[in-house]
């Protein structure tokens, strides 16, 4: 819904079921937004102007909640709520007054949502996927469900079909049969010698697409150091190395100090990726560089370590250097996928922010647990998103599950797994809560949730705007220009003729504005 969301902002009018009545049938009332946090909506109904009493909150994609005009167009009575229903003795006049000029909904916003939930990646289709237990290889793995884009994909040549790994289908990490072999990727050729039946090869423009770049001139070279967010630890930046050059732009990084012999825990980044940046990196934006494993000369020196491997760093020129104006903001809640175990997705915070890096937090964690994760990142989700979708959403932890890992955590860390589940160590599940297997569920999702896990919790206080009337607040545009492209005209609404007598209401659906935050050049401006 990311490219709709311009129609939703505080203020908009939306048709929603009339809880506050004792009518035996479905009413509905109208309602307008408060508050917006991700999907969902604080609502309050028509008439009780500053009274929070009866508030609510929901998600704004959901199956009942519809524009202005829809009960008309549907033939379902508009009701007032039982509490303020002798507040006004001529409830028509006060609509007419209260709704004219306001906005609301696109009349094919339903549509919209239902658009937005149907995913090209389809099951039994084929890809090829990194190798989570060697992660310098990739397999061919074969789609078994997919849940709101994300894919469970099993490995084809796992027998019971238990060996999976979850991802989006954007994620860098899959891609079209015959990727590996067409830029030189190592690959791990399946024992099944034909296609099963029913399988077949995704078509290649389904996958994400990457920037392409010019390798005939200045380029990347084996030995050439840099720093990258270590894939078996993602709360780290560290020590790097380019190992090999391949085609199309990616690049094979070790991290220094903690290689295999074989180089099996090698991992394929593309040069514009949002994983790796150049020497300095840490030290001018103030994060803890993580040095190479036994190196004893602390603090770590770049200069002094370039010296001593006989290495250079790699041009500051060659990475990316895009900063998307993304508005994220330190403080900021959303549902995220731990990449330690990438089936599930969990409420986190935004602690902190480097340009288009975001420090992601698992709410009820320790800081260890924290990802490095890019805001362009396909593993990341407004909050409501897994109510939305009908993914399980885990809750944060509580103290009696954090106080009963705190001995284990205090333990001896154990050497690095080859497995890729992002962190190094695995994290202790919530005392009497499983870890939730998602490949039962059917691919239109299972059962809905709350976006936080409790129907009694609401989101945190988030800023409200003085009151003003509809026309105060949303005057209308003077010239087409102030529509968005895809709101070019003013639509007309009608109630239903019981109620408004055949009067007519103009209803303003307008776009809001999107934050920006400025970039910056990041980057040290003199190689070592």
């Amino acid at each position: 819904m990311g490219t709709c969301w311009g129609d939703i902002s505080e203020n908009v009018r939306v048709e929603v079921p009339n809880t506050d009545c004792s009518l035996p049938t479905k009413v509905f009332w109208i309602a307008g937004i408060v508050k917006l946090a991700g999907y969902n909506a604080l609502l309050r109904y028509e008439g009780f102007e500053n009274d929070s009493g009866l508030d609510f909150w929901c998600n704004i994609c959901g199956s009942d909640i519809h524009p202005v005009g829809w009960c008309a167009a549907s033939g379902k009575p508009l009701v007032p709520p039982r509490t303020i229903q002798h507040k006004y003795t001529n409830w028509k006049a006060f609509l007419v007054k209260r709704l004219t000029g306001a906005k609301t909904l696109p009349p094919d916003f339903s549509q919209k949502v239902s658009e937005s939930m149907q995913y090209p990646f389809k099951p039994c289709m084929r890809v090829e996927v990194v190798d989570k237990r060697h992660l310098c290889r990739t397999r061919v793995a074969v789609v078994e469900s997919v849940i709101g884009g994300r894919l469970r994909l099993v490995y084809e040549d796992s027998e019971d079909r238990t060996d999976d790994f979850w991802c989006h289908m954007h994620s860098p990490l899959i891609h079209h049969i015959g990727w590996s072999r067409s830029i030189g990727h190592r690959f791990k050729r399946s024992d099944i010698t034909k296609k099963q039946d029913g399988h077949f090869d995704t078509p290649p423009h389904l996958f994400a697409k990457v920037k392409e770049v010019d390798q005939s001139g200045e380029w990347f070279k084996e030995g050439m150091k840099l720093e990258a967010i270590d894939p078996l630890n993602l709360s780290t930046i560290c020590v790097a190395t380019i190992r090999k050059v391949l085609a199309d732009g990616f690049l094979m990084i070790g991290i220094d100090g903690s290689e295999a012999a074989d180089g099996s825990d090698w991992f394929c980044y593309h040069a514009t990726s949002p994983s790796i940046f150049p020497v300095g990196f840490c030290e001018i934006n103030m994060i803890e560089l993580t040095p190479p494993r036994g190196y004893t000369k602390l603090p770590f020196k770049w200069f002094d370590y370039l010296r001593e491997t006989g290495s250079i760093a790699a041009p500051v020129k060659l990475f990316n250097k895009d900063v998307p104006n993304h508005g994220f903001r330190v403080g900021m809640k959303l549902e995220a996928v731990d990449l330690m175990e990438p089936r599930l997705i969990c409420v986190a915070t935004v602690t902190r922010i480097i340009h288009r890096l975001l420090r992601i937090h698992f709410d009820g964690w320790e800081e260890e647990y924290d990802q490095w994760v890019d805001c362009e990142s396909p593993d990341l989700y407004p909050v409501g998103w897994c109510q939305l979708t009908g993914y399980q959403l885990q809750p944060p932890a509580s103290q009696s599950s954090r106080e009963s890992q705190s001995g284990s955590s205090k333990q001896k860390k154990k050497a690095k797994s080859q497995q890729y589940k992002g962190h190094k160590k695995k994290r202790k599940m919530p005392v009497g809560k499983k870890p939730v297997s998602l490949s039962s569920l059917p691919l239109t999702g299972g059962v809905r949730r709350s976006f936080s896990g409790d129907e009694e919790l609401t989101p945190p206080p988030y800023r409200t705007l003085p009151a003003q009337t509809a026309l105060e607040a949303f005057p209308p545009p003077s010239t087409s220009q102030e529509f968005s492209p895809s709101l070019k005209t003013v639509t007309t609404l009608q109630l239903k003729e019981e109620l408004i007598d055949g009067e007519d209401y103009n209803f303003l659906q307008g776009a809001s504005d999107q934050e920006s935050n400025g970039s910056a050049n990041f980057y040290i401006k003199q190689e070592p």
